[in-house]
């Protein structure tokens, strides 16, 4: 008898322009996990989809527990036990987590929708998991984490035996991840085929059985994990060896060019005060909830702050909006790319033109469109978008090119400072040393670099200067040479009791 309960055989998948799936191979037992590696645009999620009856093949064969394959519909790939948990979760906010766990499979009381029948057996799957959820809790009431639960709880609930999992720790903490890893584990030993797909390479080690590598739409290997080096699969991922995975360039600390005093915004930016200057690279670490991210919006004008002061190369400067903090000089890389750095919607040129559309149009308003050329030129050569042409929708790409048209379109502007918030969530090693590459030349150029990280190691192998939030303080700053894991950790967790707000 066949091990394998996914068999997929010379897959071919092509759209407009571009090839994203060459003969593809993969295969998939039951009661292991797999990781499914390569940067973005290798053709995993292409893959995946075609596995969940998102997409059809244009060639190839699938067999799937035994039986051949011809095409697969969202809904058959559902009857034959297949689910997918999406790195953007589709939750309906407003709805209940059972709601969620049986939203078009809603259970019935002859004409009636029976609340009780779905509370009940959706407690019965959370429970089988470990989970400690209401069943009647609104989902957008909870943590990202919960949320990422109530997804594995409404796939088993769908009796599936194939579980798909995109990007699933990208906004976890480390003890949320911990969580995650141990139901996955727990499913594993259920006799349950567990694709994973993670950037997060550090994470194999705790989960994976075996790696299948795809790079450029091609099948490149597949290998038990504990018989590859991870330098091995980093090496075919990317079909080069990447020798230095924090690139690092020395510049002599320059001139201060943005000062934040005593900055207050809500409950998570309180009293916030510090400067960066020319020639460094300034990171900004903490725990999930530090305020990193609030203190990033309330300086760039997203969010309203409640008092403080702003200094751009020692003038002080009014901020109320990001059209202000745009035409001083000052520019974020949002943490949430397609919800604020994205028009998903629009083509990529449109997405690169309309921040610049004040340096893009002619004294009577009309668009150069030679010079918006120029730019998209620009920002493709700089990042290596990797598109079929500027006029295909920003939400077609993958999460990394995605991340890079979000920085990209910064590279027109006269930009004094550049902060960056979780740039390389979601998006692969070598794209990551791409976005480094990136701070370096800013860096290099004169320009203020910030970042936020969640990353411990990212923070120590780019930063030049680390601040540490806590509670929406700043609770520490170190110069590199003086910078550990344990430090910062330690200046994380300052206040073990939440500090009360008036």
């Amino acid at each position: 008898m066949d091990d394998y309960i996914v068999r997929l055989d010379g897959i071919c998948k092509s759209f407009p322009g571009v090839k994203a799936l060459d003969q593809v191979r993969f295969r998939l037992k039951a009661g292991e996990v797999m990781a499914l590696l390569g940067e973005n645009g290798a053709g995993k999620s292409t893959l995946m989809k075609i596995l969940s009856g998102i997409y059809t093949k244009d060639s190839g064969s699938m067999t799937i527990f035994g039986q051949p394959i011809e095409a697969l519909t969202p809904k058959r790939s559902q009857e034959l036990g297949i689910a997918i948990i999406h790195q953007e979760l589709n939750m309906c906010r407003h709805l209940t987590v059972a709601e969620n766990m049986f939203l078009g499979r809603e259970k019935h009381n002859g004409i009636l929708l029976s609340q009780k029948a779905m509370n009940e057996e959706a407690a019965r799957i959370l429970k089988s998991l470990d989970i400690d959820l209401d069943p009647t809790t609104p989902v957008g009431s909870l943590q990202v984490s919960k949320q990422q639960m109530v997804e594995i709880a409404k796939a088993l609930s769908t009796n599936a035996r194939i579980l798909i999992m995109d990007e699933p720790t990208s906004a976890l903490t480390s003890k949320e991840i911990e969580e995650l890893f141990r139901i996955i584990h727990r499913l594993r030993d259920e006799g349950k085929g567990i694709v994973y797909i993670s950037h997060r390479l550090e994470e194999l080690q705790h989960i994976v059985d075996r790696v299948t590598i795809l790079r450029d739409g091609q099948f490149i290997l597949e290998a038990d994990f504990d018989k590859i080096s991870m330098s091995e699969i980093i090496a075919n991922m990317v079909g080069r060896e990447i020798k230095e995975k924090f690139p690092r360039v020395h510049c002599e600390k320059g001139k201060k060019i943005l000062e934040v005093r005593n900055l207050n915004a809500g409950r998570m930016v309180r009293d916030v005060s510090f400067e960066s200057y020319e020639g460094e690279i300034l990171g900004f670490a903490g725990l999930m909830g530090a305020g990193r991210t609030e203190t990033t919006r309330a300086i760039f004008g997203v969010d309203p702050k409640q008092s403080g002061q702003i200094f751009i190369d020692g003038k002080e400067v009014r901020i109320t909006g990001p059209a202000d903090a745009i035409r001083h000089g000052l520019v974020l890389a949002p943490e949430d790319r397609k919800k604020d750095g994205l028009c998903v919607k629009l083509s990529i040129r449109s997405n690169i033109e309309l921040p610049n559309l004040d340096i893009a149009c002619n004294n009577l308003g009309v668009v150069r469109r030679g010079l918006v050329s120029e730019m998209v030129a620009k920002a493709k050569a700089a990042f290596d978008i990797r598109m079929p042409n500027d006029q295909v929708n920003a939400g077609s790409l993958s999460g990394g090119n995605q991340q890079k048209v979000v920085v990209a379109k910064w590279l027109a502007r006269e930009s004094r400072v550049v902060i960056f918030d979780e740039p390389t969530r979601g998006i692969d090693v070598a794209a990551k040393v791409e976005i480094y590459h990136l701070m370096n030349r800013l860096k290099k150029q004169g320009i203020s670099v910030i970042f936020v990280s969640s990353e411990m190691p990212e923070v120590l192998g780019i930063a030049d200067r680390i601040i540490v939030m806590c509670d929406g303080r700043i609770t520490g700053e170190m110069m590199i040479q003086d910078a550990t894991q344990e430090k910062i950790l330690e200046l994380a967790t300052r206040f073990e009791n939440k500090l009360s707000i008036a």
